[in-house]
């Protein structure tokens, strides 16, 4: 597994920019670049899980492995949902099981740099290296948006 990272500097405070990444509508409106009708269901906290799903109720199951508010959030993904069904533990899983999304936000006078880091296997290498700035720039839009 290789581990990718994209950056961005933010015209806005890291609270701001927390709240654009996890909160209900925020998430949805960047997420969906990657998928139409994406959204995330948990309740938040350190330790909980966490459904990342499109539209149709498909995607990965995960953990919110480490929660620091308004600096660092990291996700350990666990496995996949297929049409309602959770699956941890098929060998398909087991090759990507284990990664992590991570999430830290720094704060530089008054910008923020996010930096996100996230584990990939080789076949969604260029998915990612296409769909995460996009995701980048729609957060940045987001968050500079009403300041």
């Amino acid at each position: 597994m290789e581990r990718l990272h994209f950056s961005a500097n933010i015209n806005a405070p890291k609270e701001k920019v927390w709240n654009i990444l996890w909160s209900k509508g925020n998430y949805e409106s960047w997420t969906s670049v990657f998928s139409q009708g994406s959204t995330a269901v948990t309740d938040w906290n350190e330790g909980s899980k966490i459904l990342f799903v499109d539209g149709k109720g498909d995607g990965m199951v995960s953990k919110i492995a480490v929660k620091k508010l308004n600096e660092y959030m990291s996700f350990q993904h666990l496995g996949e949902i297929m049409n309602g069904v959770e699956d941890t533990t098929s060998e398909k899983v087991k090759v990507w099981q284990g990664s992590q999304e991570n999430y830290r936000l720094t704060a530089n006078g008054e910008q923020t740099t996010l930096d996100v880091e996230m584990d990939i296997t080789p076949d969604f290498k260029d998915y990612f290296l296409k769909t995460w700035p996009k995701a980048m720039e729609a957060i940045k839009q987001l968050a500079e948006s009403s300041n």
